[in-house]
């Protein structure tokens, strides 16, 4: 018999809403466990207790860049997540569906909801290490504040961690864990923070120098590779949140993959590659691959969701403070 928690219907917002947001609010559309009550972007926030329309958020943000101008329930703001924590008291967590530009953001953002004494459940997708890093700083913090926070909890980071976290209990020891990734985009427009977060992890390429790069500029790097961005030994916390997890040195942990800008059809299929030594003496390696079909936004959002869930049900227990997607199982959002 399937024993699932009774969490009610928890108030989520989702903070940034490009592409991932916009794909977040879809995917809890039909969720009958989670509503979508709050949304962020740069220029503006909605509210609404009893829950807002996804779509009708998508179509004001696509006319007019904000959801600000939503009716009636959307504010203009130059300082919208500070002036959303202060306003929607009552939303029980949030997906940072944010761009890590600069790659001290999302601790910024940590920061903001610490000290507004907001209480609840936060989960992001970040990539870097060293953001991750820079969290872990807050721990202590984010205990005391009351908040739960699950980190690197999209698809990697995250879905292929967690698979690789479970693949690792078949060995004694790991040799070695590889992701590879392949991701289809058709517009790269519809995703333009996370094209630049990738580009940041290309050589001869960083945060801040794909940070400042204009659309026009990520169009002509994008004509040079016919669209497509191979990326290889990336900074990608997967090697951190396995060490932290006590599965294996983050040395042992490598991350690239492909991404085609021009197609929405996948260059090659994402999957995890755990090699390790069982306890008779033998080495073997299990791989789980995503299905082709499955896309990046459903391999996102999905997981952030799912983590959100279990986040909440560590914060009605009074569980407060930072974890990985590689310590924590995600409960499926019903």
């Amino acid at each position: 018999m399937m024993n699932n928690q009774n969490i009610g219907v928890m108030r989520v917002g989702v903070l940034g809403f490009g592409g991932l947001g916009q794909a977040a609010a879809k995917v809890l559309a039909p969720k009958g466990e989670m509503r979508l009550t709050a949304v962020a972007d740069h220029k503006g926030y909605a509210y609404n207790l009893d829950g807002l329309d996804g779509d009708a958020c998508a179509q004001v943000y696509g006319d007019r860049h904000t959801v600000g101008y939503l009716e009636p329930w959307g504010i203009l703001s130059d300082n919208s997540i500070a002036d959303l924590i202060q306003q929607a008291s009552a939303v029980d967590g949030y997906f940072l569906a944010l761009p890590n530009l600069p790659n001290t953001f999302m601790a910024d953002v940590a920061r903001q909801f610490i000290a507004s004494g907001w209480q609840g459940v936060l989960v992001d997708a970040l990539k870097r290490t060293s953001a991750v890093e820079q969290l872990l700083e807050l721990r202590d913090d984010l205990q005391k504040a009351g908040i739960t926070y699950m980190t690197g909890c999209g698809a990697t980071p995250g879905l292929l961690t967690a698979a690789a976290a479970l693949a690792a209990q078949s060995y004694a020891e790991i040799h070695s864990c590889k992701i590879t990734f392949g991701v289809g985009i058709g517009n790269w427009e519809a995703y333009r923070a996370t094209i630049r977060e990738d580009i940041a992890h290309m050589p001869g390429y960083d945060v801040e120098k794909a940070r400042a790069m204009t659309d026009a500029e990520i169009e002509a790097l994008l004509d040079k590779t016919n669209g497509i961005l191979a990326l290889e030994n990336m900074e990608h916390a997967d090697d951190i949140m396995l060490e932290l997890a006590g599965i294996c040195d983050r040395s042992c942990v490598s991350v690239g993959g492909i991404v085609d800008t021009r197609n929405p059809k996948k260059p090659l299929s994402t999957n995890v590659q755990l090699t390790g030594r069982t306890f008779e003496g033998k080495t073997s390696t299990h791989t789980f691959t995503l299905g082709d079909e499955t896309s990046m936004a459903a391999n996102v959002c999905g997981p952030a969701f799912g983590y959100l869930k279990a986040g909440m049900s560590f914060h009605r227990r009074g569980i407060h403070g930072l974890f990985t997607a590689a310590e924590v199982m995600p409960q499926f959002v019903r």
